[in-house]
């Protein structure tokens, strides 16, 4: 994000043309994100927008108004679904992208409910993929809907119905049990996908979460059905009984019914073994076979979960503690223009094959003119100035850990042929 000015030092004119700047690139977001499934700028780069509009409505209260992004989830919902309206509403989280945000939010906790004692927490992986729940009645799978804007979701009750990890029934469950989860695509899995994909002719998908959010939201449901889709169930939202009293309880009593529940999630005392359990996780990341962009942390006790509560569009306590994007080095083999439906013209690095966050990577966006030689959009120098040509050695990240793209260029390795590239 680019650097900004004070809060105290802005006048009133520059806050106020400043939020909305704010809110229009964060519901741009949104909407790329939540409804078109197709993300344009990181995860913490989407954060530190956030982070910004909640510190100017901090000092300008009267900013924060209702239907600011700050008080919103998710994004508009696609044309073509029904709508559900969630019995319990499918919140967002707050990430955390530094160790010391993970140690001020227990801090916070202790401090909200007058704590002194051991507390403990919940450590699960973050599976990316698309949200999803499901509502049974009397054991039966009667709907299932799409986190939407948090309050309304799109209805995929037919397309749900054909994922395996889904149970149809549940021997045993409460009355009313809404079960929440992430629907999500493996590496394997996503790989077979887009081969058949190409040897059809039709359109391969960018990564396995655009491919398990597209397969998930189609309107007819035989397209789903024939797409390898996987579920974790991690929450749940309306329930008539208890499920357990505490998170890790409540997990166990969702995987008895049938679901599958992370393996990898644990329960943990303190900021230390948060941490040491977000670092082992990170360690197996290219291994696991699926994607996950961070550790969320929850409290365990349902009770002080309860005490704790909810803010406009995040609970107090849980905390999503996002991985840093992944960072490797490659040789950019040949830039190639290609021509969108509107005739923009948006060149693309072609790269000598490499692994990034466990998914392998042989293109990456290069955005425009400016951005190839070395200037943002204002002519202000990124990348400290450097150009970027055929044969640099570029490092390369997943931005958001999705859209792969060109971080840096060593320059000590560039190649003498080397030449500034004629747009």
């Amino acid at each position: 994000m680019q650097d900004r000015k004070a809060i105290e030092g802005l006048t009133s004119a520059e806050v106020v043309a400043e939020w909305h700047e704010l809110a229009r690139a964060i519901e741009a977001a949104n909407i790329a994100y939540h409804r078109d499934d197709a993300p344009q700028i990181t995860d913490a780069d989407y954060d530190a927008l956030k982070r910004r509009l909640i510190a100017l409505e901090a000092r300008f209260p009267d900013l924060a108004v209702a239907d600011s992004p700050t008080r919103k989830v998710g994004g508009a919902l696609a044309e073509g679904f029904a709508k559900l309206r969630h019995a319990v509403p499918m919140f967002s989280l707050e990430n955390a992208f530094e160790d010391g945000d993970v140690v001020d939010f227990l801090e916070r906790i202790r401090k909200y409910l007058g704590h002194d004692g051991v507390l403990h927490f919940t450590a699960e992986p973050k599976i990316d993929g698309l949200s999803l729940s499901l509502r049974y009645e009397g054991g039966n799978l009667v709907q299932a809907a799409t986190r939407g804007d948090g309050e309304v979701g799109e209805n995929v009750t037919a397309n749900a119905r054909t994922i395996a990890d889904i149970p149809r029934h549940l021997s045993g469950a409460p009355e009313v049990l809404e079960v929440r989860g992430e629907v999500y695509m493996s590496h394997a899995d996503f790989a077979a996908l887009n081969t058949r994909q190409a040897a059809s002719g039709e359109k391969t998908f960018a990564n396995p979460r655009n491919a398990a959010a597209g397969s998930l939201r189609q309107l007819d449901a035989d397209i789903t059905a024939a797409r390898p889709l996987r579920f974790f169930a991690y929450s749940w939202g309306q329930v008539t009984a208890p499920l357990a009293g505490t998170q890790i309880g409540a997990m166990d009593r969702l995987r008895a019914l049938g679901f599958q529940v992370n393996s990898l999630t644990v329960l943990c005392t303190g900021p230390d073994a948060l941490l040491a359990h977000y670092r082992r996780i990170e360690a197996q990341r290219a291994s696991l076979g699926y994607d996950i962009d961070g550790v969320v942390y929850k409290v365990n006790d349902l009770a002080l979960q309860r005490r704790l509560g909810f803010r406009a569009a995040t609970p107090r306590w849980a905390l999503a503690h996002k991985f840093p994007a992944e960072l490797a080095w490659t040789r950019l083999l040949a830039i190639d223009i290609q021509v969108g439906r509107t005739g923009a013209l948006s060149p693309v690095a072609r790269l000598a094959p490499l692994t990034v966050g466990g998914v392998v990577v042989s293109n990456a966006t290069l955005h425009n003119e400016d951005y190839i030689a070395g200037r943002n959009s204002k002519g202000e120098p990124i990348r400290d100035g450097a150009d970027i040509r055929v044969g640099d050695w570029v490092q390369v990240y997943r931005a958001g850990d999705v859209i792969p793209k060109v971080a840096a260029v060593d320059l000590t390795r560039r190649p003498a042929t080397a030449v500034p590239f004629a747009f």
